[in-house]
């Protein structure tokens, strides 16, 4: 079973440095993420995991949450320790959350 953490406690990870992996598509995050979240869209993400790092816990982001589970069900089984975000950038947006419009993660 693939864990999950909250918004509440990304708030509270991302403000100590979390590192998030947002697996949606390229025009989804551009056109709004998690401040410093990494791009590994679902559809090409074992392509996409050279940033990803092994030794500290990777926080798995979508638009809702459902993408997000399998991808970090997925990491998980490559021994990445990979939690998924409950309700995704759409709950992080709405309990008012930073986020970051185009390419750049701030």
């Amino acid at each position: 079973m693939t864990r999950s953490i909250d918004i509440p406690t990304l708030r509270a990870r991302h403000a100590d440095g979390a590192f998030v992996l947002d697996v949606r598509e390229p025009a989804e995050y551009l056109s709004g993420h998690v401040p410093g979240a990494v791009l590994a869209p679902m559809s090409r993400i074992t392509s996409a995991l050279g940033p990803v790092p092994r030794d500290r816990v990777v926080h798995v982001i979508c638009q809702s949450g459902n993408r997000s589970r399998s991808m970090a069900s997925l990491l998980g089984s490559l021994g990445y320790d990979a939690v998924t975000v409950e309700g995704g950038t759409s709950a992080w947006v709405a309990a008012g959350g930073p986020v970051v419009r185009g390419p750049a993660a701030a």
